[in-house]
């Protein structure tokens, strides 16, 4: 966890540069907003070198009742989630530094959620999960593959409210399939633990990328899985 100063600045400096399409050459430059205040934020560390291998922020809220605090709220309107009883955690800006391909990395990170999950009773984390660029075109696939397989419950359902959607599969879209479409590996995580997204992405113009909301019901995470997550979190 963020314990001062320096640690956030350098989770925002590795956030501007992985969220920036390589414009963070500047020196200095940050990816700060006014979310950062209200998150915690964890850092995974190279022990000998002290690299920032990896980073994200969490938000947590006692029930669905404050989702409206959320950084999701800002672009999908989340009424049918004010109902919502349990503790939930918002999950955001998760990113690896460049040339970051070891799994354990991205276990560690998990560990800790688990960790905290556990210890919060939290009932649901959700977040928007980014496709890179601003043209859904490319993901085609991918987004109709998620129509297909990984809604959300009509009970939690968000709906459109920012100024730019797109929905996942257009009227005229029933054509076959290639299942290779790439998928964002943050995504398939959360996919893999029983997740589920809106019917529509929303377009990050200042990112530069396209998003889905997505929600994962801890009591809904397979039995497995679960055992996993738990045991790297011992």
């Amino acid at each position: 966890m963020a314990t001062g100063a320096g640690d956030l600045e350098a989770a925002q400096r590795l956030r501007h540069k992985m969220f920036s399409g390589g414009q963070a050459a500047q020196s200095g430059a940050l990816d700060a907003d006014g979310f950062d205040p209200k998150c915690q934020h964890v850092l995974v560390e190279d022990t000998q070198s002290g690299a920032i291998l990896a980073c994200f922020r969490f938000l947590h809220l006692d029930s669905g009742a404050d989702i409206g605090i959320s950084y999701s709220a800002q672009f999908y309107d989340l009424e049918n989630l004010h109902a919502y009883p349990d503790p939930m955690l918002e999950i955001g800006r998760f990113c690896t530094a460049e040339g970051v391909s070891d799994p354990d990395v991205i276990r560690l990170g998990w560990a800790m959620l688990t960790r905290y999950v556990d210890a919060h009773s939290i009932g649901m984390m959700f977040g928007c999960s980014s496709f890179p660029g601003n043209d859904t075109a490319p993901y085609g696939a991918a987004l109709a593959l998620l129509h297909r397989r990984h809604l959300a419950p009509v009970k939690w359902a968000p709906r459109p409210k920012a100024a730019e959607t797109r929905p996942l599969v257009s009227d005229d879209d029933h054509g076959p399939r290639d299942c290779r479409t790439p998928m964002p590996s943050l995504l398939r995580t959360y996919l893999g633990m029983g997740g589920w997204v809106s019917d529509h992405a929303v377009i990050d113009r200042t990112l530069g990328t396209f998003h889905v909301f997505t929600g994962v019901e801890i009591a809904k995470i397979p039995q497995r899985r679960a055992e996993l997550l738990r045991a790297d979190a011992r």
